[in-house]
C-alpha cells in the first residue's frame, strides 16, 4: 500500500475531529448503535470533515485494521484459548482454594484477590466472576460477614489482571498501539496492579464490607465437591507463568551480555505469539489430556473460548481505524504543540481521555482504544522512552477502568451475582473501579518522572 500524506488546515482538522468523536458518543450513546459501526462512522466523518481525499480515506481504514490487528488479534484468539482451558479445567478454582486453606478465612480476601489477578490476565472478566464468584459466597456464608468483604477483593483483582498485565486483551491493545514491547508492559503492569488490587480490593473491601452488610444471594449453597479431581496448585501456577517469564527472558536478554545465538534463541522463543503458543499448548497437555481430556474435549474448549473474540478483536480493529484517520488528518502535529504548551502532564491528558469515554460509552475497551488510538498520533508521545509510554499505558486502562456505572455491563454483572440493588453497587462495585483508575494515575505519573 502506498503511504499518501495529507496537510490539512488546522481549525478544519480540530472541528473534524471533535464532531467525529462527539458523533461517536451521541451513537453509542443515544441511538445504541453497535460501536463497531459507530466507531467506522465516526472514523469517515473525522476523514471527510478534515478534507482528505477520498482515496486516503479508503486506504486509511484498510491500513488502521491492517495495522492495528497486525500485532493483536493473534494475541486475543491465543490468551483467550489458553484461559478457556484453565477455566474449564478448574485451575483458577484451584488457586482460589489453595490460597484459601493457606491463608486461612481472617485472610481470605487477600487469597481471593491474588486469585482475581492471576486469572484475569488470561479469562475474561465475565468467566472469570461466574467461576470464582462462588468461592466468595461460600466464604462469606462460613464467616457470617457482608458478601462486599470476599467480592470485591475477588473482583479487584480481576479487574486489575485484565486492565495492566498481558496476556490481557486491554493491556495487550494499549501496548501495541503505543509501541510498548510487552516485557516492558508486564515489568510496569504487574506492580501496578498488584498495589491496585491491594488498595482497592483488600483495604476497600474490607471497609466497605464493614460498613454495608450485604446478604448471600438467595439458593447459595456452599461450593460443593463435583467430584472432579483439581489440578495440582504447582502445575497451575507453572502454566501461568510459562508466557510470562519467556516474554520477560527474552526482554532482560536483550540487557545482558551473552552468545548472539542464545540471545536470538531467547527472543524468538519470547515473542508473545510464540510465548502464548507454547502457554497453550502446555496448558492442553498438563491441564488437559494429561488429566483424561480428549482430543474432542478439548476442541470443543478450545473452540467456545475463542466467541467473544470475534467481537473484542473488531472493537479493536474499529478503534484502530479512528486513531490511524486521527494520525494521518494531520491531528497529532496540530495539538501536540498546544498540549505542551497547556503544560499539564501528556500522561494524565491521556488518563482524562480514557475516563471520559469510559464514563460516557462504557465500554472499557473502547475507551482504551479511543485514548491510545489518540495519544498515539502525537509525535511528543511516540518520541518518549518505552518506560513512559508503558506507565501511560498503564494510565489509560487505569482511566478506562474507573467510573463504571449503569451505562457499563459490568456493573449489572456484578449487581445481579450479588443480588444487590444499584445504589449499593455504586457505593461498592463503582467506587472500587474508581479506586483503581486513580491508583494506576499515581503510580504510573511516579514512574513517568523517571522515565
Amino acid at each position: 500500500m502506498v503511504e499518501t500524506t495529507f496537510s490539512g488546515e488546522p481549525l478544519r482538522v480540530m472541528i473534524s475531529a471533535v464532531v467525529g468523536i462527539v458523533c461517536l458518543l451521541i451513537l453509542i450513546i443515544k441511538f445504541k448503535l453497535h460501536p463497531v459501526i459507530s466507531m467506522m462512522l465516526s472514523a469517515v466523518i473525522i476523514g471527510i470533515g478534515a478534507g482528505m481525499p477520498l482515496e486516503m480515506i479508503t486506504s486509511t481504514v484498510e491500513k488502521g485494521v491492517g495495522k492495528t490487528l497486525q500485532g493483536i488479534a493473534l494475541l486475543v484468539g491465543l490468551g483467550a484459548m489458553f484461559g478457556g482451558i484453565l477455566e474449564v479445567s478448574g485451575g483458577a478454582q484451584r488457586i482460589a482454594t489453595t490460597l484459601i486453606d493457606k491463608l486461612g478465612q481472617k485472610k481470605a480476601g487477600w487469597a481471593l484477590g491474588i486469585t482475581g489477578l492471576v486469572i484475569g490476565t488470561t479469562v475474561f472478566f465475565e468467566a472469570g466472576v461466574v467461576v470464582l464468584i462462588p468461592l466468595a459466597f461460600s466464604v462469606a456464608k462460613q464467616t457470617k460477614k457482608s458478601t462486599l468483604f470476599y467480592a470485591i477483593p475477588l473482583l479487584a483483582g480481576l479487574a486489575s489482571g485484565y486492565a495492566f498485565i498481558p496476556p490481557s486483551a486491554g493491556s495487550v491493545l494499549t501496548a501495541n498501539t503505543l509501541g510498548v514491547n510487552l516485557g516492558t508492559m508486564i515489568m510496569v503492569g504487574v506492580p501496578v496492579a498488584i498495589i491496585c488490587m491491594v488498595i482497592s480490593g483488600v483495604i476497600w473491601g474490607k471497609f466497605i464490607g464493614e460498613k454495608i452488610f450485604t446478604k448471600l444471594p438467595a439458593n447459595v449453597e456452599e461450593v460443593q465437591d463435583d467430584g472432579k479431581e483439581l489440578p495440582g496448585f504447582g502445575l497451575v501456577v507453572f502454566v501461568i507463568l510459562i508466557p510470562l517469564v519467556l516474554i520477560l527472558v527474552s526482554t532482560i536478554s536483550q540487557y545482558i551480555p551473552m552468545n548472539s545465538n542464545i540471545k536470538s534463541i531467547l527472543a524468538f522463543i519470547g515473542k508473545p505469539f510464540f510465548a502464548l503458543t507454547i502457554a497453550t499448548i502446555a496448558a492442553m497437555y498438563f491441564l488437559g489430556i494429561r488429566r483424561g481430556f480428549s482430543a474432542d474435549q478439548l476442541k470443543k474448549i478450545l473452540d467456545h473460548s475463542l466467541r467473544p473474540v470475534g467481537m473484542i478483536v473488531l472493537v479493536i480493529a474499529s478503534g484502530g481505524v479512528i486513531r490511524w484517520m486521527l494520525q494521518d488528518s494531520g491531528l497529532g502535529d496540530i495539538i501536540a504543540p498546544a498540549l505542551e504548551k497547556s503544560g499539564m502532564p501528556l500522561i494524565i491528558i491521556a488518563f482524562l481521555i480514557a475516563l471520559f469515554v469510559r464514563a460516557s460509552v462504557g465500554s472499557s475497551i473502547v475507551a482504551m482504544t479511543m485514548a491510545s488510538g489518540i495519544m498515539a498520533a502525537m509525535p511528543a508521545v511516540m518520541a518518549t522512552s518505552v518506560l513512559y509510554r508503558a506507565a501511560m499505558c498503564c494510565a489509560i486502562c487505569g482511566g478506562a477502568t474507573a467510573l463504571s456505572h449503569v451505562n457499563d455491563a459490568g456493573f449489572w454483572l456484578v449487581g445481579t451475582f450479588l443480588e444487590i440493588d444499584e445504589k449499593t453497587t455504586l457505593k461498592s462495585w463503582t467506587i472500587m473501579e474508581t479506586i483503581i483508575g486513580a491508583t494506576s494515575l499515581i503510580i504510573s505519573f511516579i514512574i513517568s518522572i523517571f522515565a
